[in-house]
C-alpha cells in the first residue's frame, strides 16, 4: 500500500494550473505527516512532480503567503510551527498554556530525585541543608522539543511528587493531586539567551537561535518553596502583557532600575 505522504502525479489536462495542484498536494502531504525532518528544496520538488522550477516557486510563494512554510536566504524553506503565547503577570503552567492552543504537550523526565543544593537554598532564603525534590524535564509540543525545565521544590512539601506521573501532566497539577496544595505566588526573571551547544542540540535549535531563559521563585502563602530554571525555544514561544487601562502597568528591567507606564 502506498504511503499517504508520498507525492501524487499532477494532471496536466485539468482546468486548474499546475502550481495550484502542487500547492494542494503539498498541503495534503503535510497533513499526512510528511516533512517532519526537512522540507524539500525547489530542485527536489521539481524532480518529484516533473514540473518547472517556476511552477514550484509559485506554489511555495502561495504557501509562504498563507503562513504554511517559512523561507530564509541560504537555508531554504521549512514548515511553519504555531507560536505559543503566554500572558505575563500570572503563575502559569506551561503544560496548560500549550494544551490551550490545541497542541499536545508531553514531557520526557530526565531526572526525578531528592537532593540538597546550597545555591538554590540561598535563592529561596532557606537553610543550605534544606532537602529538595528535583525534577528535570524536556518539554515537547506535538512531539517537537519546546523547553528544558529544571525545578527544585522544598522536600517537606513536595516529597509525594517522587511518585508523580509527568509524561502528560503539569507539575502543579501533580502537586495538587498528590498533596492538595497549589502555589499562589511567584516572581520571574526572563532573559533572551543563546543556548550552549548541548542544550541547543537537546531543543533542536539552529546555531544562533535565541531562547528565553526563565528563572522562577514560586511561593506558597508568601513563603518561597520552588526554584525553577526553564529554557524555552524563542522561535516557538512568546510572552505577552495586557494593560487593562486602570492603575499602573509596571515592568522592572534587570540592571537598569524600574520603569513604569500609565
Amino acid at each position: 500500500m502506498a504511503r499517504r505522504d508520498k507525492p501524487r502525479p499532477l494532471d496536466r489536462a485539468a482546468g486548474n494550473p499546475l502550481w495550484q495542484q502542487l500547492e494542494a498536494d503539498l498541503a495534503r502531504r503535510l497533513a499526512a505527516g510528511a516533512f517532519e525532518t526537512a522540507f524539500p528544496g525547489e530542485f527536489e520538488l521539481a524532480e518529484q512532480y516533473q514540473v518547472s522550477r517556476h511552477t514550484v516557486r509559485e506554489a511555495l510563494r502561495r504557501m509562504r503567503r498563507d503562513g504554511v512554510i517559512d523561507s530564509a536566504r541560504g537555508r531554504g524553506s521549512s514548515v511553519s510551527r504555531p507560536e505559543l503565547e503566554q500572558p505575563l503577570g500570572a503563575l502559569y503552567s506551561l503544560f496548560r498554556s500549550v494544551e490551550m492552543t490545541g497542541v499536545e504537550q508531553r514531557s520526557q523526565v530526565l531526572a526525578l530525585d531528592t537532593r540538597t543544593d546550597a545555591g538554590v537554598a540561598r535563592r529561596l532564603g532557606v537553610a543550605e541543608d534544606t532537602g529538595f525534590v528535583y525534577l528535570e524535564r524536556l518539554r515537547l509540543a506535538d512531539s517537537e522539543p519546546l523547553a528544558h525545565d529544571r525545578t527544585w521544590l522544598v522536600r517537606s512539601l513536595a516529597e509525594p511528587l517522587l511518585g508523580g506521573q509527568f509524561g502528560h501532566s503539569g507539575l502543579y497539577d501533580e502537586l495538587a493531586r498528590l498533596t492538595g496544595t497549589r502555589l499562589n505566588g511567584s516572581r520571574e526573571v526572563i532573559r533572551a539567551v543563546v543556548p550552549p551547544p548541548e542544550l541547543r542540540r537537546l531543543l533542536g535549535l539552529r546555531a544562533g537561535t535565541a531562547a528565553l531563559a526563565v528563572e522562577r521563585i514560586g511561593c506558597l502563602d508568601s513563603a518561597p518553596v520552588e526554584y525553577r530554571e526553564s529554557l524555552i525555544r524563542g522561535d516557538r514561544f512568546a510572552m505577552s502583557a495586557e494593560w487593562p487601562g486602570r492603575g499602573e502597568y509596571r515592568v522592572d528591567v534587570t540592571g537598569m532600575g524600574a520603569g513604569a507606564a500609565r
